[in-house]
């Protein structure tokens, strides 16, 4: 991508992203030379120099003729980014004012991994009490930061992991089948359960750029299904030192997450590790 097309892909116009780039070659210049080393009619020029101007990426010296300047790549795009950042929590706004949740019980099939990483950031951030994973390198990578934070927030997290047992404040397990699985299974395992609320399931490529296949469910049978299944692939793999812990704070009955509670019936109750007074 070269310097045009990357303004252009930030919101500007072709035309305005071209006299930009031209004034940083060489300024103070008029809207007359800028027409003519652009190949361009004046009127568009001019148009585009004033949209700049509005924009706060040129500065203007009055005279006459008048003459621009461009303002210094940097404080244009921390000028973007502020006006980008204040449009996306306008935006979020009004749109969480029209967003009604409602549980469905149906799967949905994800497509795209930006997709699928961001619902699993999302059931990361939305966790009460306990996240249950397993995770290939590529997606244990990307999700670290946002399983750090709901660790911080006391919400217990523990799952498998196919490389190196990494130091986090949540419970690894290495697989112990680890480098068979990575040599043989086709592609880059994700599956992420919240509170046995809400489950996902990716296979992605093994570096993690693409989606071979993802659903995604807020099923509370299905995801308890998943809970008890996951948890006890972690035990299963975990030292035996640790098992009667693991046990406790993360077998469906042991633990009784909220999406057990929910399907057998049980009143909604404070948040056991998630809400502290």
């Amino acid at each position: 991508m070269d310097a045009d097309e990357g303004l252009v892909a930030l919101g500007f116009t072709e035309v305005e992203a071209r006299v930009y780039c031209e004034l940083l070659k060489g300024s103070p210049a008029t809207g007359y030379r800028l027409a003519q080393a652009l190949g361009k009619a004046p009127p568009s020029i001019y148009q585009a120099l004033a949209s700049l101007e509005h924009k706060g990426a040129v500065l203007v010296e009055e005279g006459e003729p008048r003459s621009f300047r461009p303002v210094p790549p940097d404080e244009v795009l921390a000028a973007l980014q502020r006006g980008f950042e204040t449009r996306r929590r306008e935006a979020s706004e009004a749109l969480r004012k029209l967003h009604a949740p409602v549980q469905d019980d149906r799967i949905y099939h994800l497509k795209s991994t930006a997709q699928v990483m961001e619902r699993a950031r999302a059931m990361i951030a939305g966790a009460k009490e306990v996240v249950l994973f397993d995770l290939f390198p590529p997606p244990f990578a990307a999700l670290t930061p946002a399983l750090t934070e709901a660790s911080a927030r006391r919400v217990a997290i523990a799952g498998l992991v196919y490389d190196e047992t990494p130091k986090v404040p949540f419970d690894c397990v290495r697989s112990s089948d680890a480098d068979f699985v990575r040599e043989r299974w086709p592609g880059a395992q994700l599956t992420l359960v919240a509170d046995a609320r809400e489950f996902l399931v990716a296979l992605l490529t093994p570096d993690g750029t693409g989606v071979r296949q993802a659903i995604w469910s807020d099923s509370v049978y299905l995801s308890c299904l998943q809970h008890s299944g996951l948890s006890a692939e972690v035990r299963l793999n975990a030292p035996q030192s640790t098992r009667t812990r693991l046990s406790r704070s993360f077998s469906l009955i042991g633990s009784g997450p909220p999406g057990l509670r929910h399907l057998v019936g049980q009143p909604p109750s404070s948040s056991k590790r998630g809400n502290t007074e």
